[in-house]
């Protein structure tokens, strides 16, 4: 099946500045707070600079993530970790489990500071994804990986702080640009449902092969390791409205699903686009489906980065 043409959205109407309420933040504090970051989550934390920033997945012992996060230091005793906030109190329920002895403090900032994502004029045209740049009182921004061409930016900064420069974007223009850059962000319908390369986290950045252990490290090495992986993410676009655990069909199965979308937003120009996490022999041939074997077809999109290849 030949890719569709993508309804075309103009580049000027992407570029600007938007708040993210729906992203909350988790802060790390003590002399151990990098340490224990680096034993519980999928990335290198105990190297972290802090001109840098890390995308990791907090998994369960079975190596499911149950949190996905945008990591970065305020100081080297000092951590934040940016993510769903519909995931976060459980999340940060669950971490605390394991701060033990470590000399390390976890809590809510979400109302200390605030969360924008920035787009095309308002990022930094050249910054690398998951570099990072600190600015005078407190904002930080963070490179995440582009879209559309555009480059693309977290910013945050203390609870007060002047908003970003830029012009207004509309909330669901990033939602969009977020979908199409390929990197979902784990949210509660999706807890606890992939491995981190069932969401192609290994080849974005998110998952560190050479790093000691961390919860589910055996079966996350595993399924690289064994070629055992059978799932990857996928880009796809609908006339329909798609939501997040919405089961994917194909058309050759109609008991069982080949799939499950993992994020997903209205294209601005028509239609909707997802990044669905599906059975790599699902996209050999064949239709893919929405909901169920004769739902609303899916036509599937090139992903936007090349994917690690599998050892």
């Amino acid at each position: 099946m030949n890719p569709p043409t993508l309804p075309s959205v103009p580049l000027t109407a992407l570029h600007g500045a938007t708040p993210l309420p729906q992203l909350g933040i988790i802060r790390v504090q003590g002399e151990d707070a990098a340490k224990f970051l680096h034993g519980q989550l999928t990335q290198d934390f105990a190297l972290l600079g802090l001109s840098e920033a890390r995308l990791a997945a907090f998994c369960s012992a079975k190596g499911r993530m149950l949190a996905s996060f945008v990591g970065f230091k305020l100081a080297h005793d000092d951590l934040l970790l940016v993510c769903s906030r519909d995931l976060l109190p459980a999340t940060l329920k669950r971490l605390s489990m394991f701060v033990l002895r470590a000399k390390a403090r976890l809590s809510d900032a979400s109302a200390e500071f605030q969360v924008w994502g920035l787009s095309g004029s308002a990022a930094l045209a050249d910054a690398k994804p998951w570099s990072k740049s600190g600015e005078p009182g407190g904002a930080q921004t963070i490179a995440i990986y582009p879209s559309q061409g555009l480059p693309r930016a977290l910013w945050v900064a203390p609870a007060g702080h002047p908003p970003p420069a830029g012009d207004a974007l509309p909330e669901a223009h990033w939602a969009w640009l977020d979908v199409m850059a390929g990197v979902a962000t784990l949210t509660q319908p999706i807890a606890e449902a992939f491995v981190p390369q069932m969401l192609n986290y290994e080849s974005v950045g998110g998952v560190n092969f050479k790093k000691g252990c961390y919860p589910g490290q055996e079966v996350v090495a595993r399924s690289q390791f064994r070629g055992t992986l059978k799932r990857r993410a996928f880009q796809v676009q609908a006339d329909e409205p798609l939501t997040v655990g919405q089961d994917v069909f194909h058309s050759s199965d109609a008991e069982q699903p080949c799939g499950t979308v993992a994020a997903a937003a209205a294209n601005p120009a028509g239609g909707w686009s997802a990044t669905v996490s599906m059975q790599t022999s699902a996209a050999a041939g064949g239709s893919l489906h929405s909901g169920s074997a004769t739902g609303p077809v899916l036509h599937l999109l090139p992903l936007p980065y090349p994917l690690l290849e599998d050892v």
